[in-house]
């Protein structure tokens, strides 16, 4: 049986997009039954519709700082659709510890950094001030520290001395496009498993690929 999955939203939702067209394949271990945004004017909204898939609005200004309240209405719809994982994508609205334990193994995000390197605001800006060759995505799994949790999946690319931060971004998002559905498909099939801190994948094999950079003579 497909694994129920939520993706959560606040803008343009192009991670969303990836991920309903690789559910889309009949294999493909989950099926993406709701886009939630807590925005009204996010734009992947009607991305979500046009593919078919149920949307829904739950403003969080009007709850203001208080988010136990958003999250229970959060939580009801998640109920009513009977999610069984959940999937941000570009979702701006900090989860309380209580929300986030709940969905503890059942909540990914993706970040564009290798993390635990440059969490939060920015990252390909920060990747380029510190002078890194190699940047990527990862995605991992929800904890209530920001950018922290186990590590599911990471893809990387090369960083060139003319990169700025909207050039290494774009690279980064193909990445980002790539792995987040692989990192789903891996959870939704049961290939994950996580002891403590550490996510773990079975079934996988083994591969000896290197990236350098720059490139050695």
């Amino acid at each position: 049986m497909k694994r129920r999955v939520a993706i959560l939203i606040s803008g343009r939702g192009s991670n969303m997009v990836a991920l309903i067209e690789a559910s889309k394949e009949e294999a493909f271990p989950a099926e993406i039954v709701v886009v939630i945004s807590n925005r009204a004017d996010a734009g992947g909204l009607e991305k979500a519709k046009s593919s078919g898939i149920a949307t829904l609005t739950i403003e969080s200004k009007p709850f203001g700082a208080d988010r136990a309240a958003f999250e229970a209405v959060l939580q009801s719809a998640l109920d009513e659709h009977r999610v069984d994982l959940i999937c941000l994508g570009g979702f701006m609205r900090l989860l309380t510890a209580a929300f986030v334990q709940r969905w503890y193994g059942r909540m990914l995000n993706i970040h564009p950094s290798l993390l635990p390197s440059f969490p939060g605001l920015e990252p390909q800006a920060q990747a380029l001030r510190a002078g890194v060759k190699i940047s990527g995505a990862t995605v991992h799994f929800v904890i209530p520290e920001t950018d922290a949790g186990p590590i599911l999946m990471q893809g990387a690319v090369a960083v060139r001395v003319d990169d700025t931060p909207e050039t290494l971004g774009a690279r980064i998002l193909e990445i980002e496009h790539r792995i987040y559905p692989d990192a789903l498909r891996l959870v939704a099939s049961g290939q994950v498993r996580l002891e403590g801190d550490i996510c773990k994948t079975t079934g996988s094999a083994g591969f000896d690929d290197t990236l350098i950079s720059p490139a050695s003579a």
